[in-house]
C-alpha cells in the first residue's frame, strides 16, 4: 500500500509557564513608612536546558515621615536575577516574558525598613511546530481543512510626552505610571499600538500631601512583515523610563508638569493557516489502522473595552475615625478575572490605593483600602487587563470608608485550534471481496455521504454514481444500490 506524507512547519507558542521571585530592599533612613512602591523593569532572558535566567531591575519608592514629623521620600534601585524551571526548556526556544509587580509589603528590623516587592512572571516559550500528516496513496481520503494559528513576534519603542498645569505643589514625592492599550490594529507591514498612560503624583503641597493624576495618549508603530489588514496581535506595552519636570509660577499660584516617557512594546501577532490534510481515511481491499498527529496553538482574537464606574464600602487596613483628616488617595490600581457563571460572565477583582490621613496630633499615616467590585461583561474566554483612575474616599459614617473609582478594561479574546490529522496508515486482513453483480444496503438514519462510503468501502463518488437521488444525511427507510462490473 503506496501513502504519502506532507510535514507542516510553523512558529509559535509551544507552551507557558509562571514563576516567582522576591526582591528586597532596605531603606535605613525612615521612621514611618506612609506608601511604599516598586516597579520593575526587565533587562534579558534566556533559555537553557529545562530552564529560563532572566534578570533586571526593581525600582522601590518610599514616602515616608520622620522623627520630626516631616514628610519625606527616597528611592532605590535593586538588580535582580531569577531562574524558572521546566524540563521543556530548550536553548533553541525564545522567551517572551512579562514581569508585574504582584505585591509589595513592609517591615521594620531595628532601626531599618525593609521593603519587599514579590515579582510574577507570566514566561511564553516560542518555536518551531512540527508535525508529518498524510496527503495521500492508495487509500481513498477524506480531506478537511484544519486551522493552525502562528505567531509572528515583533518589539517597538516610541516616546510620549505631556505638559498640563495643575496648582502650586512643592517636592513630588512619588509617582506611578500604567500603561493601559485600548486598540491594536493592523495595516500591510505595520502594527498599531494606541492607548493611555495612566500617570499618578504624590506632591506636597505647603506642608501636606497631596495627590493627582492625569492620562496621557500615546501611540506605537512598529514595522512588521507579518502585519496585514485584519491580523489580530496580542500587544504589552510598558514603561521603561520617566522623566517629571515641574515649573512653578510664583504670581499665578500655578505649576507646570512636563512628563516624558519611554514606552516598549511587545507583540505577538496571530495568522491562522488552513492546512487541507487527510482527517479519515480506508482501503477498498484491506483493513487499515490508522494514527493521528495532533497539534494545539493559540491565537489571539478581538480587543474591546469596557468603561465602568463602581461604588461601595472600602476595607481598610487600618482604624480610622472621625478625628482623622483624610489628605490624599494614592498608588491607585486594580486586578480582575473573569468569573463565568448562571447569568453570564463577570468582571471580579478589586481597586486598590493608599489613604494617606492625618491624626489629631499633626501626625501621618497610610492606610491601604480596597474596593471589590464585579461588573458584568461580554468575554468568554480572554485575558483582562483593568485600571483603576479617578478613585476618591469619603468617611461618611465615623470608622467607614465609602470609595468611588473609574475602572477601564480591556479584553483579549484568547483562541485554541487542535489540528487532528491522520499521520499514517498499517495496511491489515483483506477485505473478502463481494461477487455478486448488484446489493442493496439498508444505510443508518443520520449517516453522511463519507460514513457510509467507508461502510460500504466504495469512495464516495461511486456511491453517487449508483445512487445520484440520495439525500444526505440519511433518511429512514432510504435504499443504496451498489453495482459491480463483471467480466465475461
Amino acid at each position: 500500500m503506496r501513502t504519502q506524507t506532507e510535514t507542516f512547519r510553523g512558529y509559535g507558542k509551544l507552551f507557558g509557564i509562571g514563576a516567582q521571585t522576591a526582591v528586597e530592599c532596605r531603606f535605613p533612613e525612615a521612621e514611618t513608612v506612609l506608601s511604599a512602591h516598586a516597579r520593575v523593569h526587565l533587562a534579558g532572558a534566556e533559555a537553557g536546558n529545562g530552564e529560563v535566567r532572566y534578570y533586571g531591575r526593581a525600582l522601590f519608592s518610599i514616602v515616608y515621615e520622620d522623627a520630626d514629623r516631616h514628610i519625606c521620600r527616597a528611592e532605590k534601585g535593586v538588580e535582580f536575577s531569577a531562574v524558572a524551571r521546566d524540563e521543556r526548556i530548550a536553548p533553541a526556544q525564545t522567551v517572551r516574558i512579562r514581569l508585574a509587580v504582584e505585591n509589595v509589603s513592609v517591615r521594620r528590623e531595628g532601626a531599618s525598613i525593609f521593603v519587599t516587592a514579590l515579582l510574577g512572571a507570566d514566561i511564553a516559550l516560542f518555536g518551531e511546530q512540527i508535525f508529518d500528516y498524510l496527503s495521500g496513496g492508495d487509500l481513498v481520503c477524506r480531506r478537511d481543512p484544519v486551522h493552525v494559528y502562528v505567531s509572528h513576534l515583533a518589539d517597538g519603542a516610541a516616546e510620549a510626552e505631556d505638559d498640563f498645569e495643575v496648582e502650586r505643589i512643592g517636592d513630588i514625592l512619588q509617582h506611578t505610571e500604567t500603561v493601559h492599550v485600548t486598540a491594536v490594529s493592523c495595516t500591510a507591514g505595520q502594527l498599531t499600538a494606541e492607548g493611555e498612560v495612566f500617570l499618578g503624583i504624590l506632591a506636597m503641597r505647603g506642608e501636606e500631601p497631596a495627590s493627582f493624576e492625569r492620562l496621557i495618549p500615546f501611540r506605537i508603530d512598529v514595522p512588521s512583515e507579518a502585519a496585514q489588514p485584519g491580523c489580530r496581535a496580542e500587544v504589552h506595552v510598558e514603561v521603561s523610563d520617566v522623566s517629571l519636570t515641574a515649573d512653578a509660577d510664583e504670581e499665578k499660584g500655578r505649576c507646570r508638569i512636563r512628563a516624558a516617557f519611554t514606552l516598549h512594546l511587545q507583540a505577538i501577532l496571530c495568522e491562522e493557516i488552513a492546512v487541507d490534510g487527510v482527517t479519515d481515511a480506508f482501503s477498498r481491499t484491506n483493513q487499515i489502522r490508522l494514527s493521528y498527529a495532533e497539534s494545539g496553538s493559540d491565537g489571539t482574537g478581538e480587543t474591546t473595552q469596557l468603561t465602568e464606574r463602581v461604588a461601595g464600602r472600602a476595607a481598610l487596613s487600618a482604624a480610622i475615625d472621625f478625628s482623622d483628616t483624610l489628605e490624599a488617595v494614592t498608588m491607585q490600581r486594580a486586578e480582575a478575572n473573569l468569573v463565568r457563571g448562571e447569568n453570564g460572565t463577570r468582571a471580579e477583582g478589586v481597586a486598590l490605593a493608599t489613604l494617606l490621613v492625618r491624626a489629631p496630633d499633626g501626625s501621618h499615616r497610610g492606610i491601604e483600602m480596597s474596593l471589590p467590585f464585579s461588573v458584568a461583561v461580554r468575554a468568554e474566554n480572554a485575558d483582562v487587563d483593568v485600571i483603576a483612575c479617578g478613585m476618591s474616599a469619603r468617611q461618611k459614617e465615623e470608622g467607614t470608608i465609602d470609595a468611588e473609582a473609574t475602572l477601564k478594561f480591556t479584553f483579549t479574546e484568547r483562541l485554541h485550534a487542535c489540528a487532528r490529522l491522520v499521520s499514517s496508515a498499517e495496511e491489515g486482513e483483506a477485505v473478502p471481496e463481494k461477487d455478486c453483480a448488484v446489493s442493496v444496503y439498508v444505510p443508518r438514519a443520520g449517516d453522511g455521504l463519507w460514513e457510509l462510503a467507508k461502510r460500504l468501502k466504495k469512495s464516495p463518488e461511486e456511491v453517487m454514481e449508483s445512487n445520484p437521488d440520495l439525500e444526505f444525511p440519511i433518511r429512514e427507510g432510504q435504499r443504496v444500490i451498489i453495482y459491480r462490473k463483471k467480466a465475461l
